[in-house]
């Protein structure tokens, strides 16, 4: 059977791997939130998955959340623009970093200084808000099967299309 087509298009997935803030969300049993910072993100070559970094220490109600029930939400924004995405998943699956994903995560905090400095925010800012020990980084991956426009405006909340 061929696997499904991506939800999103290159273009998106540059845009969700730059220099965004990433806030991602889940619910326990009792539909209680998690929300919490995320450190970065990784698409898949074929844009059918997303892998997101967080901050075990930082995640660690969002993490059991996930784990439990597969579900997550993701709002990814640009702060200097205010351009933002939101991608949901229902699969999404706790896992351990692979390979070079700390590298990733520093090169996407090293972004997001440059990202801010605009904004008149500092590096040590930054860097308080989004350094942990390199030990706790921890993983969610899943598969986007919703995403929607979130950029403040008319179009807020319609969804988008690979090549959208």
């Amino acid at each position: 059977m061929p696997s499904a087509a991506p939800l999103i298009d290159a273009e998106q997935a540059a845009f969700i791997q730059g220099a965004v803030s990433i806030g991602a969300s889940s619910c326990d049993g009792q539909g209680i939130l998690s929300v919490v910072r995320g450190l970065g993100c990784r698409v898949s070559a074929d844009r059918c998955r997303v892998r997101l970094f967080f901050a075990a220490s930082q995640a660690a109600t969002l993490l059991a959340d996930v784990a439990r029930s597969g579900v997550i939400a993701v709002v990814f924004s640009r702060p200097t623009t205010n351009r933002t995405m939101q991608l949901k998943g229902a699969d999404a699956v706790v896992c351990r970093p692979v390979g070079d994903e700390p590298a990733v995560v520093a090169a996407h905090v090293a972004d997001f200084v440059g990202e801010v400095a605009e904004l008149g925010f500092t590096a040590g800012f930054v860097h308080a808000l989004l350094e942990f020990p390199p030990c706790e980084l921890a993983v969610v991956s899943f598969t986007p099967i919703q995403a929607f426009s979130q950029t403040p405006g008319s179009h807020a909340g319609e969804p988008l299309r690979a090549g959208a």
